[in-house]
């Protein structure tokens, strides 16, 4: 759906008199010609945004194309519109589809506060409360086909295609990592002892499967912080379904005679080694074979890393510190935010291009370390290593 026009004109032609029926006449139609929502809803606009205008003001204020943003409406306008006349602004004017995604969006953008929202769109507190969790439950639903493991074998072969093309690493699949929102809870309450990690935060884990376009595959949210990397994964549908046999377990690969890897992913020391899941060697002494495997599994596992980065940065209500929020909604926004990613992924978001490229979304958080390996895993990897260095028998 592409952004909203004015009405135009048709240019008259010299010996054909052409009649519009949607042209108003020249004496009324600067009266009467309706603006672009955009143009009205900027106008509402008071605070640090008041001069927001124009389109390119349209993407600092929601950090999105126009088209990005005429999408997400029509996913969500169902559910949005169903009471049209529940929401108003301080005038008691009725609030439009895109005036509530626009609230909702500006708040998981942003991350500023309900009041700071409300005085700079003209709403209340509680108004701007409602619409965005509105807003999160219908996402959950109705954008959840753009989050999804890869369902075809052809898909998958395009995506280890991507990732070997990265260092070398064949019939990879994805990179895991885990990241922490972090919160503020009152100390006083025993039962938030559980959420409070090993870095003397509070706070809760997201872990995801990213592909090599930093598309996430697969993700859990909503464990407490104070879990480990390990117990985590170990909770997860993902660890479940591939120790059935049910996920990455498909097409093998030989990588020289006799010798087959099968599908994998990849992930840091704080995840263990398992047949499925490849992390790095660990140690003082390794070998430059060793060192060298490090170096690219590294290069690898980083889509990932940068994946989450550009999650907490773009949906900046998970970037920092929240303050007490709702710990049963908390998994279900985070979820959305992840949506919201993989959209601004398939729409090709032009936005994406001007953001810089960072890995940093644990910042104060140090490595895990897990010593778990299985042993059949640990043999794939070291031929892995000979195989990316050339060493691998044919």
């Amino acid at each position: 759906m592409g952004p909203i026009k004015g009405f135009k004109r048709r240019k008259k032609t010299a010996d054909k008199k052409v009649v519009d029926h949607n042209v108003l006449p020249s004496s009324l139609e600067s009266q009467s010609q309706p603006l672009d929502w955009w143009d009205e809803f900027s106008n509402r606009i008071s605070g640090p945004l008041s001069q927001s205008k124009g389109s390119q003001s349209f993407k600092s204020v929601f950090r999105i194309l126009r088209k990005t943003f005429n999408y997400i409406c029509s996913l969500v306008k169902d559910d949005l519109m169903a009471r049209q006349s529940s929401y108003t602004d301080i005038y008691g004017k009725p609030l439009s589809l895109n005036d509530q995604v626009a609230v909702a969006l500006r708040r998981l953008s942003s991350g500023e506060s309900l009041s700071i929202i409300g005085d700079t769109f003209g709403m209340n507190q509680s108004t701007v409360s409602q619409i965005t969790w509105r807003f999160v439950e219908s996402m959950e639903e109705r954008g959840l086909h753009h989050l999804s493991w890869p369902s075809t074998e052809e898909e998958m072969e395009q995506i280890k295609s991507k990732f070997e093309k990265i260092r070398g690493l064949p019939n990879c699949c994805g990179a895991i990592d885990i990241t922490h929102i972090v919160m503020t809870l009152p100390t006083m309450d025993p039962s938030n002892h559980v959420w409070f990690d090993r870095e003397k935060n509070y706070s809760m884990v997201l872990q995801a499967v990213v592909d090599p376009e930093m598309r996430f595959r697969d993700v859990i949210v909503g464990w407490p912080g104070s879990l480990s990397d390990a117990v985590v994964l170990q909770s997860s549908g993902l660890f479940r379904l591939s120790e059935e046999g049910k996920r990455l377990n498909r097409k093998k690969l030989n990588i020289s005679e006799g010798t087959e890897i099968r599908e994998y992913i990849l992930g840091d020391a704080g995840f263990p080694l398992l047949p499925w899941l490849i992390t790095p060697y660990q140690g003082k002494g390794l070998s430059e074979l060793q060192i060298e495997f490090n170096k690219r599994h590294a290069a690898t596992r980083m889509v990932a890393e940068m994946a989450l980065a550009r999650l907490k940065e773009m949906w900046r209500i998970i970037h920092g510190v929240m303050w007490m929020p709702d710990r049963n909604r908390l998994p279900r926004i985070i979820l959305v935010c992840c949506l919201l990613h993989n959209i601004l992924i398939d729409l090709e978001d032009e936005v994406l291009d001007d953001m810089s490229l960072s890995h940093q979304h644990d910042i104060d958080y140090r490595r895990q370390n897990c010593e778990s390996f299985d042993q059949s895993a640990s043999i794939t990897r070291d031929k892995l290593a000979l195989y990316l260095t050339g060493k691998l028998p044919p």
